[in-house]
């Protein structure tokens, strides 16, 4: 079963093997789902969603004071123009965690009027132009925010815009400094792929995720619609029978009371084909829900009951299973053949459930008429702890057949485990067959 099963306990989830890490980080780094949505936001903890606001906060807090104290101490630039330049290269990368696009345009321009300033520097000659260290850093940190966020296309052409303006800075360049040009070039390029690739593969884990989600809605609806299929295929027989009464005793009519009158007879007659007819449409919709493999030649034996009971506890018992069987005299001529159907079949799944999630477990079946409801009782103990489960997961068939039962004769289904590790399973079916709707 899909559920919790009798006699089994709900197991606690296993902890992730660490070789999953990777991808559930991967997927904390998917690309956000709205534009201004910050990086990380659907991160499933706290710390990583306040994360990237905190990292480049503290780039910002650090970049700044350092530019400054560079441009004016090394490049010998004015104090007026460092501190400028120092708030215009650093702080808008605060706004990179949320527009990672706009942020990366501004500390752009300001790090190109940083550069062509400094093409007038005092100290420039024999540092690094035109862009210095601290810009480099800047740049590359603005650059994480952009692979993590921004498609392909908008990543290749901010690394081209990238090259093109430090190209076009080279004709400005001064004499004797250390082009650095190339090397930002080269590392943007690497750092966009790299965070690129992370996010893409978040997106991959993610959409991994949702699939995984979409499969397991369509198996539980797969298996409540394979459940209903059988439960009609059961039911048929029951309502055969009846059908195939009616037109006995239509046919038989004339013969068991002689001098009926002509237009009598002629009803019965019309009853008879009516109930004929009706039998072989029903014996084709019983061949459509059988499908392929189950078709007219299948089972024919007659569905079983609550006087059949009995013979399943014993044949339980006889598998190993102590099972004691409480059953109400009469209980069997006094329920309609759906309601007599349903109880035998949860009961059934019940004991099978049993002997799968814990073997040697005692169990107690009731099964007792109270004014207008039959009442079916399951109940099972905690396993000896002896063997091992057979089955620790099941076809999601066990309490799903249990709930249609109940539903088709408009009852109702508790089930659920006991403080002791047992299981409890309890059903009421009404005997006035007042049934739900199937759709």
């Amino acid at each position: 079963m899909s559920e919790t099963t009798p006699g089994a306990t709900v197991p606690e989830p296993a902890p992730a093997p660490s070789g999953r890490a990777v991808p559930r980080f991967a997927v904390v780094l998917r690309t956000p789902a709205r534009a201004g949505e910050p990086l990380f936001a659907r991160a499933p903890k706290a710390w990583q969603r306040i994360l990237p606001h905190v990292v480049v906060a503290v780039f910002v807090l650090s970049l700044m004071p350092v530019t400054i104290a560079v441009l004016i101490n090394v490049y010998g630039a004015g104090g007026g123009w460092a501190g400028a330049l120092g708030v215009a290269q650093t702080v808008p990368l605060l706004l990179a965690v949320t527009r990672p696009l706009p942020a990366w345009g501004i500390v752009l321009s300001a790090d190109v009027v940083g550069a062509v300033v400094l093409t007038h520097a005092d100290g420039v000659a024999g540092q690094g132009w035109p862009w210095p260290p601290m810009v480099i850093v800047g740049y590359l940190v603005s650059m994480v925010c952009l692979g993590l966020r921004e498609s392909v296309r908008n990543l290749v052409a901010v690394w081209l815009v990238t090259g093109a303006v430090g190209g076009a800075l080279e004709l400005l360049r001064p004499d004797g400094v250390t082009t650095t040009t190339a090397l930002l070039f080269i590392l943007a390029g690497a750092v966009l792929a790299l965070t690129g690739a992370l996010r893409g593969l978040g997106d991959a884990q993610q959409r991994i995720v949702e699939q995984q989600g979409i499969s397991e809605a369509e198996r539980a609806r797969r298996t409540l619609l394979e459940e209903r299929a059988r439960i009609a295929r059961e039911l048929h027989d029951v309502v055969a029978h009846h059908m195939s009464v009616i037109t006995v005793q239509a046919d038989s009519a004339p013969y068991r009371l002689p001098g009926m009158a002509d237009p009598v007879r002629e009803e019965f007659e019309a009853i008879a084909a009516s109930a004929r007819e009706s039998l072989g449409e029903m014996r084709r919709l019983l061949t459509v829900l059988r499908g392929n493999g189950d078709g007219p030649g299948g089972e024919r034996a007659p569905q079983p009951g609550i006087d059949r009971l009995q013979q399943l506890v014993e044949a339980t018992v006889r598998a190993g299973q102590p099972v004691r069987l409480s059953l109400a005299g009469g209980a069997a001529e006094a329920v309609p053949p759906a309601v007599d159907l349903s109880a035998y079949r949860i009961v059934q799944e019940a004991l099978a459930n049993v002997v799968r999630h814990a073997p040697g477990a005692r169990t107690h079946v009731s099964v007792t008429l109270h004014a207008d409801e039959l009442l079916v009782l399951v109940v099972n103990g905690p396993a000896p702890g002896a063997g091992p489960a057979l089955e620790t997961s099941g076809t999601g068939h066990g309490l799903v057949g249990m709930r249609e039962r109940v539903r088709l004769t408009g009852g109702t289904l508790d089930t659920g485990p006991l403080p002791d590790g047992g299981f409890r399973v309890a059903a009421r079916l009404p005997l006035n067959e007042t049934a739900e709707d199937p759709s």
